[in-house]
């Protein structure tokens, strides 16, 4: 079976987006021969600073020949309806079609299409220029003369040539023959930049990675990956030292180079006074570089890696040499803001926050701060914390987005914080705090567990949800521009991982009053009577919004954690559920429970008893259906095995009840277990619609009286299964 082998050469391609763009390339071109007919046997892309590359195994030589009857329409239609037919059936006159008897409508046409399949050559000739003009590059550019013309090609860099070629393994394969704006196809490609810039000829891609690799270019991201980690790994092992790893920059560095070349670098040692996160930070952003660390203390080395794309005749040591003046330029401007930076204390760093807009509706950070202050001393309150440090805490908490140091590395905020606070003398649980209030950012982000640290980030983090909900800035689809869902999961995961009480709505409640919206103007509410800052929500709406997002959000964190999605609908369905760690408990007890053959069964009769209540209701009137609510009658039961279910019914209710007030759900399942027995006898020897109708609603009652008590512990309709 035939190959493809196709190869976009340019000036450059940017780290950051060529895997994606090796995906678009194979899903843009698989989709496209799939829809002429033309499937391979597999598909793989590769991405390097230079080239985008797709092979196709497996192709056919060419299309299936198609034949298909197209109806159309009754024999004496309209002449309108005749032409269209014979122009989209590609006839000449009606004469070519025939005519179908069909015993209900009649006669009509129908067209025998048939098309000789084309050769595959010939189709990706036809599809290939139009897919590669418009490639979803996130940005492109024009160059050249034909710049000039709206329609010219636009690519990442200047496209420099296109390699194409299809056919099958035991001969020469065909060049397919295509050019976009002036860049004919070939069988020509080039390798390296500098250490193999000649023209390669190849014919398909068993030749032509070999080819690339003689002409040092390792065509494989992932290859070129591993080269860099385990050099990288063996040559500061050699050090006595240790890579410090970074999945990030390995990607980064990967996708710098075609062909890589580890080398190691050194800097003054005196610059380890710096903080090792400013210094790896430093490096890193600067010339994506991985810093050391020493195997024995696990502080940093003075020493780091680069990674060259040649390999140079002097061993690298001019490339080493020039990454090391870099370098230390850098270093000696990271010294210079940190030591500027711990000249002003964080408490006189706080006016400067009046200046920094958080969100233009939602006022400043210095504002913002305030709030922090006070929602975070509220919550510490209500989980055991220090009042005090939490609000110091707080106060301090975004003070170094005025320094230095963040203003350079952004991503260093909270870290610098805590720095400059225990430098500063600042309680320890402050300082901490200042640095773990924006945690957890992520699943595999350490979670807080000091009461302090913990107050601040959720103090921030509900801050946050309830202000942007209160703009109507919430998360749509896919978009989630201010990591509302983050913040929510962020919640989550400070509440379940740390045993925290903590009534959701009502800190919401107080997080959303300490908001001062920024509106020029007022609107009037004519439901409440009162005025609120235009474009905003009121509680009423805020609330219930963010407690059903929150809902939503847990249901992502329990299923990762393996909870069923269903057992989480029926707790939260009950009314006042707004306690997640007591949700959780209660799910996990549910859970258990209906894994028991006591549980299952319960529930099988559960849900006949709840259908033939749910019947009967839509059957009766809205009285009569009102009136199944109302208690059973003890006198009106006839039979032994509703006498049974009744009795057990009462007992089960209480004990159920007593277990919830105690928050024991493993005991309020246990009550319900006690059911199942009764319930079992009631359906196999009960009718529930007797002929009698005083005895018909008194057992619909019954039935009721079973769902009710059952809902008391978890609303079971919700249980799929």
């Amino acid at each position: 079976m035939p190959d493809l082998l196709l190869e976009l050469f340019s000036e450059e391609i940017p780290a950051r987006m060529q895997a994606q763009a090796a995906d678009d390339l194979k899903r843009l071109v698989t989709e496209a021969l799939a829809a002429q007919g033309l499937e391979g046997e597999g598909a793989a892309s590769f991405a390097t600073p230079r080239r985008l590359a797709l092979h196709i195994a497996g192709l056919p030589a060419r299309q299936r020949d198609l034949r298909e009857e197209k109806k159309g329409p009754r024999v004496g239609a309209p002449q309108a309806a005749v032409d269209g037919f014979l122009k989209s059936a590609g006839l000449e006159n009606i004469e070519q079609a025939k005519i179908v008897r069909d015993p209900k409508k009649g006669e009509f046409y129908v067209a025998v299409v048939e098309r000789a399949g084309q050769p595959t050559l010939d189709v990706l000739a036809s599809l290939l220029p139009p897919l590669i003009k418009r490639f979803p590059w996130p940005k492109s550019m024009r160059w050249g003369a034909a710049s000039a013309q709206p329609e010219s090609l636009r690519w990442v860099r200047p496209l420099h040539s296109i390699l194409a070629t299809f056919g099958p393994e035991t001969e020469d394969p065909d060049v397919v023959a295509f050019a976009v704006d002036g860049v004919e196809a070939s069988s020509i490609t080039f390798g390296h930049r500098f250490m193999a810039p000649g023209a390669i000829k190849v014919r398909r891609f068993d030749d032509y990675a070999p080819a690339l690799e003689k002409a040092k270019v390792v065509l494989d991201s992932a290859r070129r990956r591993d080269i860099i980690l385990y050099d990288a790994r063996d040559l500061a092992l050699a050090q006595g030292l240790e890579l410090v790893e970074d999945d990030a920059l390995l990607n980064e560095a990967a996708g710098l180079v075609e062909w890589p070349v580890v080398l190691m670098g050194e800097f003054d040692a005196g610059f380890l006074d710096l903080p090792a996160e400013v210094i790896r930070a430093t490096i890193r952003a600067n010339q994506k570089c991985f810093v050391l660390r020493r195997q024995a203390s696990g502080g940093l080395a003075n020493k780091f890696i680069l990674v060259a794309n040649i390999e140079a005749e002097d061993g690298g040591a001019a490339i080493v040499a020039g990454n090391e003046r870099v370098v230390r330029a850098r270093l000696s401007d990271a010294k210079f803001f940190w030591e500027s930076d711990l000249k002003i204390r964080l408490e006189d760093r706080l006016p400067k926050l009046e200046t920094i807009v958080f969100h233009e509706k939602l006022g400043t950070q210095g504002a913002r701060v305030g709030r922090l202050e006070r929602l975070a001393r509220e919550i510490a309150g209500v989980i055991g914390a220090d009042s005090g440090k939490a609000a110091r805490a707080a106060r301090l908490a975004k003070a170094d987005l005025t320094s230095e140091m963040v203003g350079e590395f952004p991503e260093l905020q909270g870290l610098m914080g805590r720095y400059y606070a225990s430098a500063q003398a600042e309680d320890a649980s402050v300082a901490g705090a200042i640095e773990d209030h924006y945690k957890p950012q992520g699943p595999n982000d350490r979670v807080p567990n000091d009461q302090v640290a913990i107050s601040v980030a959720l103090a921030d983090k509900l801050d946050a949800l309830t202000g942007f909900w209160l703009i109507d800035e919430k998360p749509t689809g896919s978009k989630d521009p201010y990591a509302l869902r983050r913040a929510a999961l962020g919640v989550i995961a400070l509440v379940l991982d740390n045993e925290l009480r903590l009534a959701l709505q009502g800190v919401l409640k107080g997080a959303l009053a300490n908001q001062t919206p920024v509106s020029n103007s007022q609107v009037y509410d004519t439901e409440t009577g009162e005025t609120r800052p235009a474009g905003t929500l009121r509680e009423v709406e805020v609330i219930p919004s963010l407690l059903d997002f929150f809902a939503d959000r847990l249901k992502v964190s329990l299923r990762e954690r393996g909870a069923r999605h269903d057992l989480i609908d029926a707790v939260f369905a009950l009314p006042g559920q707004d306690d997640l760690l007591l949700i959780v408990r209660r799910v996990e007890a549910l859970g258990k429970f209906l894994d028991t053959e006591e549980g299952g069964n319960l529930l099988a009769g559960y849900r006949r008893a709840a259908n033939i209540v749910r019947a009967e209701e839509k059957k009766a009137g809205e009285a009569e259906a009102a009136s199944f609510a109302q208690d059973y009658s003890q006198d009106a039961l006839v039979e032994p095995e509703e006498k049974a279910l009744a009795g057990a019914l009462d007992r089960a209710a209480v004990e159920a009840k007593a277990s919830l007030e105690r928050e024991d759900y493993a005991g309020a399942m246990a009550a319900l277990a006690t059911l199942r027995a009764p319930v079992d006898g009631f359906f196999e020897k009960v009718t529930v619609n007797a002929p009698d109708p005083d005895l018909r609603l008194n057992r619909l009652r019954l039935l009721n009286g079973l769902r009710r008590a059952m809902h008391e512990v978890a609303d079971f309709s919700k249980i799929a299964g």
